[in-house]
C-alpha cells in the first residue's frame, strides 16, 4: 500500500533531478509525523544532510549508496556555522547530486530553511521545500492539548526564545495582553527572563505553562507550571532541550484530556 501511495506521488510532482536541493522538514521527532512525500525524497536523495533532532530510523530508508552527512547544530555543543552548512549543500548540489536537506520539524519554521533557501538561490541552486509538522503542532497532538480550540483562543503565538544576541527581544507587553496560547521555541534558557517580562507586561504569574521534552518521542516528559514558577519547575525536574514551553488556557485542557486518555486505558 505504501509502495503504491508513493509511486503515484511521484508520477504527480516534480522530479527529484541531479543539482537539486530539497529542504525537508521530518517532522518533530516521531516517523508517524512523518510525511509521504518527505519519505519519498528520503528514499531516492543521492546525499541527505541531516540535523540532530530528525528520528534516525528514518535513514535506514535511504538507499545504501546514499551518501549520509550530519550537520547538526545543538545549542552549547560544537556544530557547523550556517554558513558552513549553506556552502556544503551548495557544493553537494553542484557535484550533480540530489541533495536533501533533512531538518526536524518544518524548514521555514524556526529552523533556518529561509537563510538556507536564499544561499542556494544566490548560487544558482534550483531547489524545492517539503513543509514537514512543527514542533509546537506535533508536541502538542502528542501530548493531546489542542493549542487552537472553540472558547478558549482564536490566536496562536509561536516564537523563539533566543537569537544570536540572547533573549528575543519582543514587545512582551502586547504579547501579555493578547490573552492568547504562546508556543516558545528554544526556551529552557531565557524563561525566566521571559516570564518576567510578560508578568511586567501584565500577564497573571499564575497562568498556566506546559513545558514538553522530546515531545513525541519514547522518551517525552510533559512538566505542568505556571508562568510565575515554570523556570524553576524545570530547573528541579533537570528538563533539557530540546524542550517546548506551552503558556496560555489551553493548557489546562491538555490536563483533562490526559486525564480522560488515562482513565479509559
Amino acid at each position: 500500500m505504501i509502495d503504491r501511495a508513493l509511486d503515484r506521488l511521484r508520477e504527480k510532482r516534480p522530479a527529484f533531478e541531479p543539482g537539486h536541493v530539497w529542504l525537508a522538514g521530518a517532522g518533530p521527532g516521531s516517523m508517524e509525523m512523518l510525511t509521504v512525500g518527505v519519505l519519498a525524497a528520503v528514499m531516492e536523495a543521492d546525499v541527505i544532510v541531516y540535523d540532530a533532532l530528525i528520528d534516525a530510523d528514518l535513514l535506514d530508508y535511504a538507499r545504501p549508496e546514499a551518501e549520509r552527512v550530519y550537520m547538526g547544530k545543538r545549542a552549547g555543543q560544537p556544530s557547523a556555522s550556517q554558513d558552513q552548512i549553506n556552502r556544503r549543500i551548495v557544493e553537494l548540489a553542484r557535484r550533480n547530486l540530489r541533495v536533501l536537506r533533512l531538518k526536524g520539524g518544518d524548514p521555514f519554521i524556526f529552523a533556518r530553511g529561509g537563510e538556507e533557501a536564499v544561499a542556494l538561490h544566490e548560487a544558482g541552486v534550483p531547489f524545492r521545500v517539503l513543509s514537514g509538522v512543527t514542533a509546537a503542532i506535533g508536541a502538542a497532538a502528542s501530548a493531546r492539548m489542542p493549542i487552537t480550540m472553540r472558547g478558549v483562543n482564536n490566536a496562536l503565538v509561536l516564537m523563539t526564545g533566543h537569537d544570536k544576541d540572547g533573549v528575543t527581544e519582543l514587545d512582551y507587553a502586547a504579547l501579555a495582553q493578547l490573552d492568547q496560547p504562546i508556543v516558545i521555541y528554544m526556551g529552557l534558557t531565557y524563561l525566566d527572563e521571559i516570564a518576567g517580562r510578560l508578568m511586567n507586561g501584565g500577564m497573571d504569574g499564575a497562568m498556566p505553562v506546559a513545558i514538553v521534552q522530546n515531545g513525541t518521542r519514547p522518551d517525552e516528559r510533559i512538566l505542568i507550571s505556571d508562568l510565575k514558577n515554570g523556570a524553576a519547575d524545570v530547573r528541579r525536574e533537570g528538563l533539557k532541550s530540546p524542550s517546548l514551553v506551552y503558556i496560555g488556557r489551553v493548557v489546562p485542557v491538555g490536563e483533562t484530556l490526559r486525564q480522560m486518555a488515562a482513565e479509559m486505558a
